[in-house]
């Protein structure tokens, strides 16, 4: 549990394991760790990963100069000893040495440094987008976490979260709340991939 921009507590349940929570909760490296690796496995897997990724590194956090100037070969071996972080340990563990080195070459480091400040929520999106292994839709579903559940609201951050920001929605890891709303986000995200097959299938036999 920590203090958001808007001073007050955040309480997360994304990882749905509390001591993982409490780190992304504290953490803006861990939850934008988070975030990148939260591609082709279960949402839960993804968010869980930064606090074990800590654990082997030793310590109760993750420090962007650390990662970025770490041996590269070593560091995939974090990743890809069992249990592996993600299904593909080996690429992951590249992104996030990538994402580390240009915290540190950008921000000095300094994780929350990429939405302090940032003026509009178009600005701030802009932002999320330069980081590596940050496209349109990871940059977009980030800003509609920062603003619902850590209060970071730049003018327009709805707008530039596009649907993902839209209020009482359950299209993302930004409105996963507890195990219910995990529920809810998953069968979305089902219902959309079941829509995409149907409309490919459709579209080949015009």
């Amino acid at each position: 549990m920590t203090k958001s921009d808007a001073d007050r507590d955040i309480t997360l349940r994304i990882a749905q394991e509390p001591a993982a929570d409490e780190l992304l909760a504290r953490s803006p490296l861990a939850a934008l760790v988070g975030m990148l690796l939260d591609q082709q496995v279960p949402m839960e897997w993804a968010f869980a990963g930064p606090y074990a990724l800590a654990q082997r590194m030793g310590g109760d956090d993750l420090d962007a100069h650390e990662i970025a100037a770490y041996d590269p070969e070593g560091f995939t071996e974090l990743f890809t000893a069992k249990p592996a972080l993600h299904r593909y340990p080996g690429s992951m563990a590249k992104r996030v040495q990538q994402l580390c080195q240009f915290l540190v070459a950008q921000y000095d480091g300094d994780a929350a440094a990429v939405w302090r400040g940032a003026a509009t929520g178009a600005e701030l999106r802009r932002r999320l987008n330069a980081l590596p292994g940050f496209g349109t839709q990871k940059a977009q579903i980030f800003l509609a976490l920062l603003g619902k559940q850590f209060g970071v609201r730049p003018p327009g951050w709805r707008e530039a979260a596009g649907p993902y920001g839209e209020a009482g929605s359950h299209r993302s890891v930004a409105d996963i709340t507890g195990p219910e709303s995990l529920a809810e986000v998953r069968a979305h995200k089902q219902e959309a991939k079941r829509a995409a097959k149907e409309a490919k299938a459709a579209a080949k036999g015009r």
